[in-house]
């Protein structure tokens, strides 16, 4: 039987190492699916419940096994559903492939069934490369090339492969004119800043006193390095969100999240420090870093296009993490002064920890949202993959969850869009089917896009090494992060036909599927339900009834913020009596003195 362009297609992901495809089927990549049962299903098809669904798993695969993730949808309206998940590969830089049907090549043009101008719709996703299959000769350069510079470019990539192209003969191109042979060969490659670049950056960083290092995802390979340089500067080190697994916790000096989600002694450590270097992060969030003028700052980043954007930074060193802190340490001054600084930045971090979990210990009603999160983090398996969904989850997320070393965490960083906490998990699970995950997902996000995709779940527990997949819902029937900033953004009161959710029985519909499923209504049960999601046999839904009330309060509070949510009170906030009180248990924790030291 001759191969076919389809065959081919697989045959070329199977030799670039692509284990897995996240998909839903459809009559424009059917030919693409009678290879795959020709392929005896290599590389595996993973269907989801929707193409969003695929494109987010993809990415969760891509971001925790740090290889291409590859998503696969019919055309039009299939190729349409994509664009979310594959937004958000763009914006987080993360290597991704979509390959999406199209009508057949005589019906182009003629406003057939289903026909988008879909290389026009992939251009922005997809602008650094896409491109349309007309004839097998295309092959296997098209896919090589999507595939090289998903990976060289940190980005999604798009191939469109017409369905009667895909039914056609593979032939491969040929030693002639206008023909385009390609390779499969990718070479490990570094990128390095010049030497005088390097000096110039280590004068800097040595004639600092309150020195502060920003890291981000691009951190991760340079976990030493980043340790190594904090210890001789004497630095804090603060943390994006896209980075928060890629340092520990656990060092005395790690000030946590910055930014609106972020910790007290993150937004201190940008506050007052005169020297900034910031490592392999985007960090959008101006505001919250120095003051312009205050401190100098140094930059180092893989992606020259991404340098030099966020601070007026004196020096933009263009290089892999890992290799310029390499070069850069030894040029460091060892001989440095006092450690007052470094003490300060220490002792924010320990008083932090301990209003954090007074917080956490605050009465709410039924239960504190703090409470559940910081529950979990001594439970935390030490080979654990976290995600968060976007919303007030974040918040707990990114403040009560300690990385230790081994553990891995993500969210969707920079389009920051819902839904992505159940699939990234899943994605995770094929990515790792020896580790557990957990997913931490708000009660909109689940009734978004989570209860279909624990049908995924459900499917394919029996893969999975490790059976562990907790989904903790936070239920509070509220769409609760722009519940809060419209309270504090806008100085208006909870407007109840757009924030009000219904409540769902999360855990019951888990139950219906086979999976365990745990309601939880009281403070002191949640502990015990954590403990049995992480022991459970499979895919567990924990449902913890949790109070709207309680403030994710940023770690600045503004005078304008706290009077804007003063006046959305007196508007008449349908919560304004809770909203009060919780807010106050909350803030008050700050000023409250820490214990005494032994």
């Amino acid at each position: 039987m001759s191969t076919k362009v389809s065959d081919h297609i697989l045959e070329r992901l199977r030799e670039w190492g692509v284990d897995h495809v996240f998909g839903y089927p459809g009559d424009g990549i059917n030919g693409l699916l009678a290879a795959w049962g020709r392929a005896d299903n290599q590389p595996r098809f993973v269907q989801s419940r929707h193409e969003e669904m695929s494109a987010f798993e993809a990415v969760g695969y891509a971001k925790f096994s740090g290889r291409i993730g590859v998503c696969a949808a019919t055309s039009g309206p299939g190729a349409i559903h994509l664009l979310n998940g594959l937004y958000d590969a763009k914006l987080d830089h993360v290597p991704v492939l979509a390959i999406v049907g199209q009508t057949h090549r005589t019906a182009m043009g003629g406003s057939y069934q289903q026909e988008v101008d879909l290389h026009t719709l992939f251009k922005d996703v997809a602008s650094e490369f896409v491109e349309t299959v007309t004839v097998p000769e295309q092959l296997p350069n098209v896919l090589d090339r999507a595939i090289r510079t998903a990976y060289a470019r940190r980005c999604p990539t798009a191939i469109i492969i017409p369905g009667d192209v895909q039914e056609l003969d593979y032939s491969a191109p040929t030693h002639e004119f206008k023909m385009v042979p390609s390779s499969l060969d990718r070479s490990d490659w570094t990128a390095v800043p010049s030497q005088e670049a390097l000096e110039r950056a280590a004068e800097i960083l040595n004639s600092g006193d309150k020195p502060a290092i920003l890291i981000g995802q691009g951190a991760a390979g340079a976990r030493a390095e980043v340790e190594r340089i904090a210890e001789l500067l004497g630095a804090g080190v603060a943390k994006a969100l896209l980075g928060k697994d890629a340092l520990s916790d656990e060092l005395p000096y790690v000030t946590g999240s910055i930014g609106l989600l972020g910790t007290r002694p993150s937004y201190e450590l940008m506050r007052d420090c005169d020297t900034l270097l910031t490592i392999g992060s985007s960090f959008p969030y101006t505001q919250f870093m120095p003051e312009f003028g205050k401190a100098r700052g140094v930059q180092i980043d893989i992606d020259p296009h991404m340098v030099g954007m966020r601070y007026p930074y004196e020096v933009n060193l263009v290089g892999d993490a890992k290799a310029t802190l390499q070069r850069l340490i030894p040029m460091l001054d060892t001989e440095r002064g006092g450690r007052e600084w470094y003490d300060t930045v220490c002792d924010n971090v320990t008083r932090w920890r301990e209003v954090m979990d007074r917080r956490a210990q605050q009465s709410a009603d039924p239960i504190n949202p703090e409470f559940v999160a910081r529950a979990l983090d001594p439970l935390l398996p030490d080979n654990a993959i976290v995600t968060s969904d976007s919303g007030s989850t974040a918040n707990w997320y990114a403040r009560h969850l300690t990385m230790r070393p081994g553990m891995r965490s993500s969210l969707s960083g920079t389009l920051a869009t819902m839904g992505p906490g159940v699939p990234y998990a899943i994605g995770a699970k094929f990515a790792h089917p020896d580790r557990p995950a957990i997913a931490l997902v708000g009660d909109g996000a689940m009734q978004m896009n989570g209860l279909a995709e624990l049908i995924t779940a459900a499917k394919y527990r029996d893969l999975w090494e490790d059976p562990r997949l907790v989904i903790a819902v936070w239920n509070n029937h509220d769409l609760n992060q722009v519940t809060w900033e419209m309270r504090a953004m806008e100085g208006a009161p909870s407007f109840l036909p757009s924030q009000e959710l219904p409540d769902v029985q999360y855990a019951a519909f888990a139950r219906s599927l086979g999976l365990t499923g745990i309601r939880v209504e009281k403070p002191e049960d949640v502990e015990a339900a954590w403990r049995a999601g992480l022991q459970a046999d499979g895919p567990a839904v924990l449902e913890f009834l949790t109070d709207p009330a309680v403030p994710p309060i940023p770690p600045h509070a503004t005078w304008e913020q706290m009077e804007a949510t003063a006046a959305s009170i007196l508007k008449g906030d349908a919560d304004r009596a809770s909203m009060v009180k919780q807010g106050f248990k909350a803030k008050v924790q700050e000023f409250l003195p820490g214990r005494e030291k032994k």
